[in-house]
């Protein structure tokens, strides 16, 4: 008696959306907003808890994430789900309040898509902010970091399938997170009084939070802190040639640096009370970005 083995052929899995989509999606959101429509100097997305800086945005119009093409629907809590469109400090700014996480069940191609219909919109500066746990044992919750490097331990890439027209195929990740950038955010925060540190900071899946040993070994490994978003988007700002810049709001001692249980809860309460000095900081960081042209 003999056993056939039999295969059949696979495919890649969808890779997301990609530049097409991100202009059809650009092309709508120019058309809701009509002639309040200006170029951006950056977009901005708010990280769980830091979506109060929406609130500091003149001149809105809000789309909700569901009617922009492309978008689904924001679930997790702390994030509103709206694609903003106003002024900050007086400039034109595209906000996104909330993003999509790979742990929803979206491919790393969708969690960076947003990037993609910013820099389609004109945004030259991508400004990332996240709520995250802090590996450095110095951290202490509602520290803001300057996040100066990253290590994807997402082990994906939203760059991985054919190349989009708009993307280098191989970006040079260097300096993922501009330098010039970084230290006009310290000059912003010296401006208003508001205390900053430089760090590494680690993607990881999720969505459980992370294990006492893992923490452990990410300390080994050199990170400072911890967090589940971020990454796919910086490397796709990357490839599009964006300038990024990025904040993590240190909303608890990542596990087993302290007694204390970890829940999503205390994250957005921390953010909450980090509020003011997150959005007088990015304000400041705004008004003092140049010009498209000069950057």
């Amino acid at each position: 008696m003999s056993t056939v083995f039999a295969t059949t052929g696979f495919a890649a899995p969808e890779r997301g959306p990609g530049a097409f989509n991100a202009k059809v999606a650009a092309d709508y959101v120019r058309a809701r907003v009509g002639a309040q429509m200006r170029t951006p100097v950056c977009g901005i997305v708010l990280g769980s808890g830091l979506g109060g800086l929406a609130d500091c945005i003149a001149e809105t119009v809000r789309i909700p994430f569901s009617h922009v093409p492309g978008f689904p629907t924001a679930t997790v809590s702390g994030h509103a789900g709206q694609l903003i469109v106003g002024t900050l400090a007086d400039r034109p700014v595209v906000a996104l309040a909330g993003r999509f996480h790979m742990y929803e069940g979206h491919s790393a191609a969708l969690a960076a898509f947003p990037v993609r219909v910013l820099h389609a919109l004109g945004a030259p500066v991508y400004i990332a902010s996240n709520a995250a746990g802090g590996v450095r044992r110095t951290f202490a919750p509602g520290d803001l970091m300057v996040i100066a490097d990253h290590l994807n331990l997402m082990f994906r890439s939203p760059l991985a399938g054919p190349l989009e027209p708009s993307d280098e195929r191989f970006p040079d990740m260097s300096e993922p997170y501009d330098r010039a950038l970084r230290t006009l955010l310290h000059d912003a925060g010296h401006s208003v009084g508001v205390s900053l540190q430089d760090g590494i900071y680690c993607g990881l899946l999720g969505p459980a939070y992370e294990t006492p040993a893992e923490v452990r070994m990410l300390e080994r490994l050199g990170v400072d802190a911890v967090g589940m978003s971020t990454v796919p988007e910086v490397i796709v700002a990357r490839a599009l040639g964006m300038r990024v810049a990025a904040v993590s709001c240190i909303t608890n001692k990542a596990a087993g640096m302290s007694h204390e249980m970890l829940n999503h809860a205390d994250v957005m309460d921390v953010g909450k009370a980090v509020a003011k000095r997150f959005e007088a900081l990015i304000t400041e960081f705004v008004r003092c970005l140049p010009t498209p042209a000069s950057l």
